[in-house]
């Protein structure tokens, strides 16, 4: 006779079973309608200024990509939801995205407080997640293909750049961020590096502000007493809707960047829309992309998003511009859309396969390739100025793309992981990529 819990575990599996095989049938019937695709980015609150041309961009791209056909024969289907800027609002609605709405892949997050949140929800689920962001590094996910800069592809250079004498000789500095794990993260890093180049802490000053700050007057003051110590550069990591006072009060205290500089990493095109550039100029922004750069991909790809903003009278009309996370996601989708036909389905596991090794020609001018050991993508490096345009005048950039370090090696913890790029249940079976190792030419820190 069997025992209780004999039974109970029967039923059980009896009933997961059921679950599971209702849930395939779930699955089998919406495959046979369209391809959804999920939309993660905030519409609302102090992050929408940045987000919302983000989930525009997806829907440009599933646009285009449905003119041509669809995918795999099938039409695809955006699946958009709002997480207001709220990190565990994020979580919720990646989970309401993959168990609910049954998506096979999803497009979204900013701040990496928000990648955090969701980060559990995708590995649980076996979501796939593209991540358009800058970031902090120091982390890798079997669920997660990151399409931004990890910092040797921007935080890095950007100071080398500083340092040197076309920068401006920079010898004491500013780390002024946004009070979460991205800047505090980076500036961790930031602060390890500059001490290996023999700065001292005594020549670092680190604030932090909290997400919708307004009130700079007392930062910039303090700012501008500090540089009276010798030449000084401020890294801003401040996000979302908070750079717009930031920057209306560096012009109203008169920092002009021949005196100070600022290089941002979350400042672009988009979030100059707002503000007043004409007393900002030769201020800088690193990135992997700029708007401003020519050559025929980009000019394909501004006039395509001109076209999507004036056929879908987004609000903005002829101001609206592209950057850099816009182009991440843009490289992002392609990779997708290129390793699903190459699966021949949107299983996540075969697709995360796929992608390994995928390369797609960028607006930025290089055939970009993703890693498939450390999801991240080779990148170039590019330093722009802010011109009177509300655009960026590229005054430095590498050679070519250069591949991301997940792990910094500036951090002690850290530099052990940094050889090894594959993930402790990275599949023994898996491919590896092909890829060509460009590197970047040497800093002009270091010429």
């Amino acid at each position: 006779m069997k025992t209780k819990n004999q039974l109970k575990k029967i039923v059980c599996g009896a009933i997961a079973v059921a679950l599971c095989l209702g849930a395939a049938a779930a699955g089998a019937e919406d495959d046979d309608d369209t391809i959804k695709v999920g939309v993660l980015h905030s519409l609302s609150g102090t992050m929408a200024i940045s987000e919302t041309s983000l989930k525009d961009t997806v829907l440009m791209m599933i646009e285009e990509q449905n003119a041509k056909g669809g995918v795999l024969g099938k039409q695809l289907e955006a699946v958009v939801v709002d997480p207001a800027s709220d990190w565990p609002l994020f979580a919720e609605k990646a989970r309401e995205l993959i168990a609910v709405h049954d998506v096979d892949v999803v497009f979204g997050c900013w701040t990496s407080v928000s990648r955090k949140s969701v980060l559990p929800v995708f590995e649980e689920l076996n979501g796939l997640l593209f991540y358009p962001v800058q970031y902090e590094g120091e982390e890798s996910s079997w669920n997660v293909f990151y399409t931004g800069a990890a910092p040797n592809q921007q935080a890095i250079p950007a100071v080398e750049y500083l340092m040197s004498e076309d920068g401006g000789g920079a010898q004491r500095w500013v780390l002024l961020g946004t009070d979460y794990v991205y800047p505090r993260t980076t500036n961790k890093i930031l602060r390890y590096f500059l001490n290996s180049k023999g700065v001292k802490d005594s020549d670092i000053m680190e604030e932090y502000t909290p997400f919708g700050h307004s009130d700079y007057q007392t930062i910039v003051a303090n700012v501008k007493k500090f540089a009276a110590g010798g030449p000084t550069a401020v890294v801003s990591t401040i996000n979302g809707d908070s750079n717009v006072p930031f920057y209306k009060e560096l012009a109203a205290q008169g920092i002009k960047a021949e005196d100070i500089p600022v290089v941002a990493f979350s400042v672009g095109e988009e979030e100059l829309r707002g503000i007043d550039t004409a007393p900002l100029e030769g201020h800088l922004a690193a990135w992997n992309y700029f708007q401003s750069i020519d050559n025929p991909t980009n000019q394909a790809f501004i006039e395509q998003w001109k076209q999507y903003v004036k056929d879908n009278n987004l609000p903005g009309g002829d101001e609206r511009v592209t950057n850099d996370p816009m182009e991440a996601h843009y490289i992002g989708f392609k990779m997708w859309v290129q390793a699903v036909e190459q699966a021949k389905t949107t299983d996540v596991d075969a697709v995360r396969q796929a992608l390994s090794g995928q390369v797609v020609q960028s607006p930025s001018g290089y055939p970009i390739t993703m890693d498939g050991k450390n999801h991240h993508l080779h990148k170039p490096v590019v330093i722009g100025e802010v011109n009177h345009e509300g655009q960026f005048d590229i005054v430095w950039a590498t050679d070519g793309p250069i591949r991301a370090d997940a792990w910094s090696p500036h951090i002690p913890d850290s530099a052990s992981k940094v050889a090894d790029w594959s993930y402790p249940h990275l599949c023994g079976n898996c491919s590896e990529p092909k890829i060509s190792h460009s590197g970047a030419k040497s800093s002009p820190a270091s010429q």
